[in-house]
């Protein structure tokens, strides 16, 4: 700038001088004589004359160049308003809420932040808000037959209580829900929309009948309390006629039904939506790679099978009927990574396939990532995963499905989907092999309701993390303190208009090593929280 404003000053003052101090050659004449005719028209102003304006000119230079230096008033007025803006992020509250052994998804003290001058004494996480990764959908579980009918057995008042907890936004808020096409493991019988001892392609004989004993009186209810509910839809079987064995239970597809399948999802869509439940996304079958050695409803894909159901026969009798039900493929665990990305390099089928669902029960989440990073504009959501009914440690490992919601999230998941809602104390109704529990428990002879570990660990989340929040960076190198951040829409009022102009952001914090303190930076202001051993932890702040 220094040098900028000499040199302007140097290029005006030579300008000047030659405007108004005699030229070479005039300088040489003066005294000497000049024709009259000439001088009638020019006057020579004196030196001293020429050397006066000259000054005032430099003057006049001088303070229009310091006033170009100066700050406007508005400019004035913004650096105010930011230098007040930074102190009063340095004054506001951080809120808390902690899940741990002698706290369930409570209120602990409040922090303050303090200017940052360099200084770190114990482990680090830095929250870094102009890191933007992907948006959030939501978070939820399963509409099981087995989850609904336990619901059904509630007197309604109770109901109303736990629906409340469960789907209320101001409470845990669950809005990405799944519910069954047909039977799963984990219904009251097995059943399909088509049952029929022999072919039915035109499906005559197609019913939801079974569906609004309980399964859509219960999804309806939580409709009422939270209307913003995501639903999507998996079969777990096609009917048995469909299949090569005649049954629900294993086996794989037969070519020749599918375009009696692909009417299937269409009815059965339409019929939900008539019910007044619309479902927003369907996976073509809840893990494609298995048939569970025929030991429950399951039907084994292959992906050439998976592949030519969804281009040519699926994601046409969708667009044909004008739904715009989104269409999620794999449905299974995360070493399928491979599938997932040799099925989307079909340009035909990335016509109709806008994600990739995901289970955690084999592998890693970071091929969630791979998939990603070879597919950016194809989502990934996490859709099942819960807890073993008989693990003594069903009602307090919060810690172990926090890390895993994280791994999740930190791998570019738009959304937590649990498995069953709720089921009994023996993790019944059940028709499979496996001993999952609920989301929560339902006693059988008493009712009395009981949260799992993994209710309070989504519940960390879910309360908090707002549907279009958006990931956003967080570091750290503790190796047994899992964290990751958010940046929570700005809220609005009824009419749309901002409440406010600033940002809420959330990080959650995983604590599954011993009881420390943990600093937490952001920018130019640090704070220290103490952690209990095996905790969860939300802070919320601006």
């Amino acid at each position: 700038m220094k040098k900028t404003f000499l040199h302007s000053t140097n290029v005006s003052i030579n300008a000047l001088k030659r405007c108004f101090l005699p030229s070479g050659d005039e300088a040489n004449n003066v005294g000497q004589p000049v024709a009259k005719k000439k001088a009638r028209h020019k006057r020579r102003i004196s030196p001293a004359m020429s050397s006066l304006i000259f000054g005032v000119m430099v003057i006049g230079l001088i303070v229009w160049l310091m006033h170009k230096c100066q700050p406007t008033h508005a400019q004035v007025q913004e650096s105010i308003k930011r230098q007040e803006r930074a102190q009063a992020l340095l004054k506001s509250e951080i809120k808390v809420q902690v899940t741990s052994p002698t706290k369930r998804l409570a209120d602990a003290t409040p922090l303050t932040w303090r200017p940052f001058k360099g200084v770190v004494n114990h482990d680090l996480i830095e929250v870094q808000p102009s890191k933007k990764y992907q948006k959030i959908l939501g978070f939820g579980a399963a509409f099981t037959d087995a989850a609904c009918f336990m619901f059904k057995q509630l007197e309604p008042e109770v109901r109303a209580k736990l629906f409340h907890d469960l789907f209320h936004p101001t409470q845990l808020g669950l809005n990405v829900n799944r519910v069954c096409m047909g039977a799963s493991d984990y219904a009251t019988h097995e059943y399909s929309y088509c049952d029929s001892d022999t072919p039915d392609p035109e499906l005559k004989k197609f019913s939801i009948a079974h569906d609004t004993k309980w399964i859509l009186p219960m999804v309806e209810e939580a409709r009422k309390v939270n209307p913003d509910i995501f639903l999507f839809a998996s079969p777990w079987s096609p009917p048995g006629w469909m299949k090569s064995n005649k049954s629900m239970l294993g086996g794989n597809m037969q070519r020749q039904y599918m375009p009696s399948y692909a009417k299937y999802f269409v009815r059965f869509l339409d019929a939900y939506k008539k019910y007044g439940v619309p479902i927003q996304a369907v996976t073509v079958n809840n893990e494609v790679d298995t048939d569970q050695d025929g030991r429950m409803p399951a039907c084994l894909w292959p992906q050439e099978y998976e592949v030519d159901f969804v281009k040519w026969h699926l994601g046409p009798a969708l667009r044909d009927a004008k739904m715009d039900t989104q269409v999620w493929m794999i449905d299974h665990n995360y070493n399928l990574w491979g599938r997932a990305i040799a099925t989307l390099e079909d340009p035909e089928v990335r016509k109709y396939c806008t994600a990739i669902a995901w289970h955690g029960y084999v592998g890693d989440a970071h091929r969630m990532s791979t998939v990603h990073d070879a597919f950016p504009s194809v989502d990934c959501y996490w859709t099942e995963g819960g807890p073993d009914v008989t693990n003594k440690d069903y009602g307090t490992d919060w810690s172990k499905w926090s890390r895993t919601f994280t791994g999740n999230l930190r791998n570019w998941c738009r959304g937590i989907t649990a498995w069953n809602f709720a089921l009994d104390h023996e993790g019944k109704p059940n028709i499979g092999p496996f001993p999952c529990g609920g989301l929560v428990t339902i006693h059988g002879d008493t009712k009395e309701i009981t949260p799992s570990g993994q209710y309070f660990a989504i519940a960390q989340f879910s309360k908090f993390v707002k549907r279009d929040a958006v990931r956003i960076g967080s570091e750290g190198a503790a190796k047994d303190l899992d964290h990751v951040a958010f940046e929570n829409p700005i809220a609005v009022d009824m009419f749309g208009k901002k409440v406010t102009d600033r940002s809420e952001k959330v990080l959650v914090i995983t604590n599954s090593g011993p009881t420390r303190i943990v600093e937490v930076k952001m920018g130019d202001r640090i704070t220290s929280i103490p952690l209990e051993g095996d905790s969860v932890t939300t802070l919320r702040f601006e």
